[in-house]
């Protein structure tokens, strides 16, 4: 009788355990299944939670967003969109009762604002803008009305020929909205009730972000009015009262940037953040937490001798503090700031990265938050706690088997000392040494975190130990840290790169016979100057790069900072001559490289690095030039994302894995 037990219950074991799947690596098409949340929205109530759930259709090679809410208990989950135009910048109607967004569903030439109950049903279109682009839009606190962000557009009637493109701006091109004229960005109020649109501002200057008084009499809004806001990157704070022919108030006068403006719970102090440096343009800066009066006057920086970049500002619900998120070596925490002294209490952290928060009326605070084995999700924050209210990853996880994500701390030949992060591949062998990739972050003002990293866990996957290197320039680790690379590009940049190289192998961690690189944007510019300098990678894929830096004055969307930074070609040609080392020196690359680039990307245009592929083609140098068309600086069309994965895979392993 026992040994029929036994026999029973092993049957038994082995049939459950054949009924679960194995566990796969990551691939290529799972780029087709990865959800992304964004832009979480708390009703006036608290009760619910709205979000924008981005998906991809992988039959019509197109993404799509919806809006979707949450119970605040996490109880329930409602789809509230099903249009396959998409929807974004869902708000709550003051009253609660109500959810609008952005939408060109319908066959609409572009953008209106639509209104749907929030219990269901269809949803309804509340404006009807014959002119302009709509950008944004913010209910006023009765909600009887609605501030609106109308960008003046160019004439959308169907010719044959289209008209000549007549630019005579300093600042005449950037990615996306390609090549810039004079249109302006304005102000105006929309009536609910009656429909009927009002201008608030108008004029030559660009007004954004507006922000609603807590009573509802006054909006703040962000604009540059110096003489030519092409030629720096200032913007100050301003107020209007919300109706017509109002005159403007400057409330900021700091000559860098004055943003991402709330009003405190009484509305007679306006928190908000600044740059450290007055300068022009300076790409290497961080944020300072400010509060200031409604009426001006001196600022209060709550954050000035914090030495990190903060963002997200939110008060608390008395008005005492705010919270704001702070940027740090590797990771993004929760802090809390008193308005008095600046004091800080961090709320919550650990290798992870928040990026959004939220006040809910409890006091609580509501984020969006990611870790290196979890995209991101939103979760409630319960004093030091967290509690997921989302699940929308655990379809794609489940039948994944992720790599391993550690820190780790590299001494460069200077002695700097860099904090970077190691993915190693799932179930790999103890002590074996790994073929290995250095993926390069761009920014340059940017850093590598403790957060899902779809391109490393790919490449992992693949085999691959991978090493995400914060190189001096990243910001987390100060603003010296983040400043020392300005106008001496691909020099400490490269040391830092090379040193984390050899923690790697002197490690055992890394096959010295089997190195890679690679990386997109600042990424790949760093790429290009790291196998101009040192020939041990056997194989490279820069991605977006630039290398014959005079070539790209005028040409791509930085020529502030060229001009700020470097200085002119004409006056400082030997600055450009010296930072386009890897194209004048190209003799020096031994290593095979991919160059990838968007077709009509103006951050870093394609002749970055069709001039750096021709370089190697007519040096024998193994090469090939990938141009995806119609794709701007970031990739976004689902199947180019899984085509670019595909090749990094095939052109590494070509060479790493003989």
């Amino acid at each position: 009788m026992k040994k029929t037990l036994i026999l029973l219950l092993l049957v038994s074991t082995t049939s459950i355990f054949a009924q679960i799947p194995a566990k796969r690596q990551l691939k290529p098409s799972d780029v087709y299944r990865l959800q992304s949340l964004s832009d979480p929205q708390i009703s006036p109530d608290g009760n619910w939670v709205s979000y924008t759930l981005s998906s991809v259709d992988s039959v019509k090679n197109k993404r799509n967003a919806d809006i979707w809410m949450n119970s605040w208990d996490g109880k329930e989950s409602v789809q509230l969109t099903h249009s396959p135009d998409g929807e974004s910048q869902a708000r709550w109607s003051p009253d609660g009762e109500y959810l609008s967004f952005i939408s060109a569903r319908g066959g609409l030439t572009g953008s209106q604002i639509w209104i749907m109950d929030r219990r269901g049903g269809e949803a309804k279109q509340l404006t009807d803008l014959k002119k302009g682009d709509l950008t944004d839009y913010v209910w006023s606190p009765d909600g009887k009305k609605i501030a609106l962000v109308i960008k003046t557009s160019a004439d959308t009637s169907k010719v044959k020929t289209p008209k000549p493109i007549v630019l005579d701006r300093y600042q005449f091109k950037q990615d996306v909205e390609g090549y810039l004229t004079k249109k302006p960005v304005h102000l105006y109020l929309f009536d609910i009730t009656t429909k009927k649109i009002d201008t608030l501002t108008k004029g030559i200057y660009d007004e954004t972000s507006p922000k609603w008084s807590p009573d509802g009499t006054q909006i703040a809004f962000l604009s540059n009015r110096t003489e030519d806001p092409d030629r720096n990157a200032n913007t100050d704070i301003w107020l209007i009262d919300a109706k017509p022919n109002s005159t403007i108030k400057q409330i900021t006068t700091w000559t860098g940037r004055d943003f991402a403006a709330e009003w405190s719970p009484d509305g007679k102090q306006i928190a908000y953040l600044r740059t450290t440096s007055s300068e022009n343009y300076i790409m290497y800066d961080q944020s300072i937490l400010c509060v200031i009066s409604k009426d001006g006057g001196e600022p209060k920086l709550l954050t000035k001798s914090l030495d990190r970049p903060v963002s997200t500002p939110r008060w608390t619900k008395d008005g005492t503090s705010i919270n704001a998120l702070v940027t740090d070596d590797r990771t993004r925490y929760i802090a809390q700031f008193a308005v008095t002294d600046g004091k800080m209490t961090k709320i919550l952290g650990g290798n992870k990265s928040f990026n959004t928060i939220e006040k809910h009326p409890s006091g609580n605070l509501l984020t969006t938050m990611s870790d290196p084995q979890t995209p991101t999700e939103i979760y409630v924050v319960e004093g030091a706690n967290t509690r997921r209210l989302t699940k929308h990853q655990e379809t794609f996880l489940a039948p994944l088997s992720l790599a391993t994500v550690e820190g780790f701390s590299s001494k460069s030949k200077d002695g700097e000392s860099v904090s970077n992060i190691l993915y190693k591949p799932a179930n790999v062998v103890k002590g074996a040494k790994l073929p290995t990739i250095m993926f390069i972050h761009g920014g340059p003002v940017a850093q590598d975190e403790f957060s899902f990293d779809m391109s490393r866990q790919m490449l992992a996957a693949a085999g691959y130990a991978v090493a995400a290197v914060n190189y001096r320039g990243s910001n987390g680790r100060g603003l010296d840290f983040c400043k020392i690379i300005s106008a001496d590009w691909g020099n400490k940049e490269v040391l830092d790169i090379l040193g984390a190289t050899d923690y790697l192998v002197q490690n055992g961690i890394a096959d010295p016979e089997k190195l890679g690189i690679g990386g997109w944007s600042y990424g790949g510019i760093l790429t290009d100057y790291t196998i101009a300098s040192d020939t041990r990678f056997k194989a490279a894929s820069s991605g977006a790069g630039v290398a014959l830096i005079s070539s790209l004055y005028g040409v791509d969307q930085y020529i502030l900072q060229y001009d700020n930074e470097l200085g002119s070609p004409w006056k400082n040609f030997d600055k450009y001559v010296a930072l386009s080392y890897p194209f004048l020196k190209a003799d020096r690359i031994k290593t095979p490289t991919q160059f990838m680039v968007g077709e009509s990307d103006f951050n870093v245009p394609s002749p970055g690095s069709e001039q750096m592929y021709q370089a190697l083609r007519s040096l024998g140098t193994p090469t090939e030039l990938i141009i995806y068309p119609g794709q701007f600086h970031g990739i976004t069309n689902p199947s180019f994302q899984k085509d670019r994965f595909e090749r990094y895979i095939a052109w590494f392993n070509k060479y790493l894995k003989k």
